[in-house]
């Protein structure tokens, strides 16, 4: 049924062939030679063209991918010498912090030494004046126990104890007693 049909076809026009499809001899040549002009100037001007654009393309890719490692390796080696800036830095703050604690301990043992001899000088300074005074208030009192006692022995004897030796004698032999009495008093 197909041959039939090309057949009818091919009765239809003038000179054709049985197969209608088929181009004419002398278009098959031309169209050869134009696809092989069309290949020729592809070949020499296009593709040398686009090879070319291809290459550069291809090296500024390159270049950019190894200004990138370089960028990239560049920026690991500032940040690892960050990190080392920082850890010196810390570990600097930490010896500052460090000798900053041992010298405020010094400063603070030194005034608590300066402080203790202060104290010791206020201690022996005020023993001194309290031991002058109770001197001097012992002395005060001896002079004027002695002045009673002899007013006392004068108005007791009947008879003026004036004399210095027998005054000074009755004063010692008064206290001597009193402090016989005292401690006699206290040992019970």
């Amino acid at each position: 049924m197909l041959a039939a049909g090309f057949a009818a076809a091919g009765e239809e026009v003038e000179g054709d062939p049985l197969y209608p499809i088929l181009p004419h001899l002398g278009e098959l040549i031309v169209g050869i030679v134009f696809a092989i002009i069309i290949y020729a100037v592809i070949a020499k001007k296009v593709v040398p063209r686009l090879e070319k654009m291809y290459e550069e393309r291809r090296a500024a890719i390159e270049g950019n991918v190894e200004k990138a490692e370089k960028a990239q390796a560049e920026a690991q080696a500032a940040l690892d010498e960050y990190k080392a800036q920082l850890a010196d830095a810390r570990g600097e703050a930490n010896r500052i912090r460090e000798e900053a604690r041992q010298q405020g301990a010094q400063i603070l043992a030194e005034m608590r030494e300066q402080a203790q001899a202060e104290a010791d000088r206020i201690t022996t300074s005020a023993r001194v004046t309290i031991e002058a005074e109770r001197a001097q208030a012992t002395a005060q009192l001896r002079a004027e126990v002695g002045r009673l006692a002899t007013d006392l022995a004068s108005r007791i004897v009947g008879e003026s104890l004036q004399d210095s030796a027998r005054q000074s004698g009755v004063v010692d032999r008064f206290l001597a007693d009193l402090e016989r009495s005292e401690s006699g008093a206290t040992s019970r």
